[in-house]
């Protein structure tokens, strides 16, 4: 008879720390980006609104969003690694894509190539994650995987937006890509091991839980019951605010005078301490519990964007990008977190999907928002809306969640 999976980092150190470098690709894929797109648009294919430029943003968001509801059933059904590396597969002609796009709409068809990538892979190696880890340590868990993909975010924004400077937007920012998806794949075919047993085992462990189906897992999550509709709403505000800073603040700073390597490093500020902050901020929430870690980081990116805002050169805007950088460490592992404690091992894949199905369109409603807005009021106008709609969420938070940390 063979021995039950063991639960816990240290049980499962060598494969958790292969998926932490896992998702460091991930997170790099989408850091080509981050920088340089809404550069692109301009020089490139000549377009001016703030609405089109963002929806680029738009496609990614909605794609992923979809993708990643879909990925927690199908990990269900046929295992972790067989969607990991089909999500590496969907990303491997990203950057192919991108350098040969004759036109916008051909960077649209991309980007939503990008976002069923990052649904499949971003939400597998989550998921495996908490499958490896069990209920002890499950903040530090998501502070470290979310920790590998945001810096990676950072590092490669910074490095993109470093090439461009030197060479321009195309080719060559664009070959980084082709290396981050051929490493990708190949640890993920190569090396990851499945970790579907672990969550059977962790189910068992902790007894029989009512049969949820599907529609009951996506109505639990959103609206019944109170601590999941709490953290769903919070993250689809974080990703809003994440999806405007994506798309504006490159656009905002570049009419502040900053150029392309100054912009790459005002990208990659806020992604960066995003993710080294999640090496404390996941751990710390496994100590003094979720809830207002989650409320104070959207208050804290509420002030971070507000500084940017009213900031006229680059150390308030580089201060103003740490703040909101600190902000969101306080609140993306400290959610998954908090999901994770709340629903049971037989169904929490499915509500990992449902949330980031949730959170994930709060890319779109960001940068289509934003973009309108920019248009109609004007940069810092539009940005404001979105430090004013973060506050609220913190807001909301405080007053509906109860403590998730049993």
């Amino acid at each position: 008879m063979s021995e039950p999976p063991r639960l816990g980092l240290r049980a499962n150190l060598a494969q958790f720390s292969l998926l932490v470098v896992v998702n460091a690709f991930v997170g790099a894929m989408v850091g080509l980006e981050r920088s340089i797109l809404p550069a692109m648009a301009e020089q490139e294919f000549g377009i001016a609104a703030r609405a089109a430029i963002l929806s680029f943003i738009v496609v990614f968001g909605i794609t992923k969003a979809i993708t990643n509801y879909f990925a927690g059933s199908l990990s269900d059904r046929f295992g972790r690694k067989p969607i990991l590396v089909a999500g590496w597969l969907a990303a491997a002609p990203v950057p192919w894509l991108l350098i040969w796009a004759p036109s916008w709409d051909w960077v649209l068809v991309t980007n939503a190539l990008l976002g069923v990538s990052q649904g499949l892979t971003w939400s597998t190696t989550v998921i495996m994650k908490i499958d490896l880890a069990g209920p002890r340590h499950r903040g530090l868990a998501m502070g470290l995987n979310e920790f590998a993909g945001y810096l990676a975010v950072g590092l490669a924004a910074l490095a993109t937006g470093l090439v461009a400077a030197r060479y321009g937007v195309r080719p060559q920012p664009f070959y980084l890509g082709v290396v981050f998806a051929s490493v990708g794949l190949a640890l993920s075919v190569l090396f990851v091991r499945e970790s579907h047993g672990h969550a059977r085992h962790e189910a068992s462990a902790q007894g029989a839980s009512e049969a949820l189906a599907p529609r009951e897992v996506f109505l639990r999550t959103t609206l019944r019951d109170r601590e999941l509709q709490a953290a769903t709403q919070a993250g689809f505000v974080n990703n809003l605010n994440d999806g405007m800073a994506w798309g504006l603040f490159p656009l905002f700073f570049a009419t502040a005078g900053m150029d392309l390597a100054r912009i790459g490093w005002l990208a990659a500020i806020y992604p960066m301490v995003w993710g080294i902050g999640q090496l404390f901020t996941g751990a710390l929430s496994d100590r003094v519990g979720r809830k207002w870690l989650i409320a104070a980081g959207l208050w804290v990116q509420a002030a971070g964007i507000t500084l940017i805002v009213v900031s006229t050169g680059f150390s308030g805007f580089a201060a103003g990008a740490a703040l909101l950088g600190l902000g969101t460490a306080m609140v993306y592992p400290t959610l998954l977190a908090a999901i994770s404690d709340v629903a049971h091992p037989s169904w929490r894949a499915g509500a990992v999907g449902v949330y980031r199905l949730w959170r994930d369109l709060g890319y779109a409603a960001g940068a289509l928002a934003a973009g309108l807005a920019a248009d109609w009021l004007g940069l810092g106008p539009s940005i404001l809306c979105v430090a004013a709609v973060t506050f609220a969420s913190g807001l909301f938070v405080a007053a509906r969640m109860r403590e998730t940390l049993g």
